[in-house]
């Protein structure tokens, strides 16, 4: 599994506005250029940024981008979704479940999703899905602010221990 180069640049561009004084806009010229990508590549990215709330676009001479909420409101799952879409990373394929092993009968309630299912399960997916679950918890709780806060910590860190 790969993200999109959208999805860095999207983060990446996310953290400069945070790092930007509040009041303060980026131009897309000025973010374009500290990410060594296109303005227009980068304005369709800030696009859908802009449609999900997460920045807000201010026109204008001094217009430019900021964001729309604080920094540790934005999550790097939310924005990861914004940019790849919402869809699950994994569909079992259709096998003729009569005759495979990896369907069992799911009439039992589900520890992960605390749902009742019914029918047959491929179990790969259930792996998958497991996985999916993981890794979605572990992006929902990282915001631009952690990556703000980590640097910060990283760079006093090391001026302290300076001779």
């Amino acid at each position: 599994m790969q993200f999109s180069k959208s999805t860095g640049y999207a983060l990446h561009a996310l953290i400069q506005l945070a790092y930007a004084e509040r009041g303060h806009n980026v131009g897309i010229k000025e973010l374009a250029a500290s990410l060594g990508v296109s303005e227009s590549y980068l304005s369709k990215i800030m696009s859908k940024l802009r449609q999900d709330g997460i920045v807000r676009a201010v026109t204008g001479v001094s217009g430019g981008y900021e964001l729309a909420r604080e920094a540790d409101q934005i999550t790097f799952l939310e924005v990861i979704q914004v940019v790849e879409g919402r869809q699950h990373l994994y569909d079992c394929f259709n096998i003729d479940e009569q005759r495979h092993q990896l369907f069992f009968e799911a009439d039992a309630l589900d520890p992960h999703t605390a749902t009742r299912t019914a029918g047959k399960e491929c179990l790969v997916k259930k792996v998958m899905s497991g996985a999916e679950r993981q890794m979605h918890d572990y992006l929902q709780q990282h915001t631009i602010q952690w990556v703000i806060d980590s640097a910060s910590h990283n760079h006093n860190h090391a001026v302290n221990k300076k001779p």
